[in-house]
């Protein structure tokens, strides 16, 4: 399952993301992260069609807040981390 994160290292609080979202998932936040920033806040990420139907189907569809997203501070980032291979290739 992915899910929706903000890098708090890359976004500078333009508040786009908040502007363009269909399905208004994100607010404007109150607290500036490690930037300074005040950053957005993912509220409700149940309204999200990504959410929801990669729980039903595993596919993204809308992705209007990282193609709006000028600073690439938007992402999908898999919610179990990848298991270690168990190949090690040494050099």
């Amino acid at each position: 399952m992915m899910q929706l994160v903000i890098n708090e290292l890359r976004c500078k609080g333009c508040l786009l993301c908040t502007s363009v979202c269909p399905y208004k998932i994100f607010t404007e936040g109150t607290k500036p992260g490690v930037r300074g920033y005040v950053l957005p806040v993912l509220d409700r990420p149940e309204r999200c069609t990504n959410v929801r139907l990669q729980k039903m189907h595993k596919r993204t569809l809308c992705g209007m807040c990282q193609i709006i997203c000028p600073d690439q501070a938007i992402s999908w980032v898999d919610e179990k981390p990848m298991e270690e291979a168990s190949v090690v290739i040494e050099y």
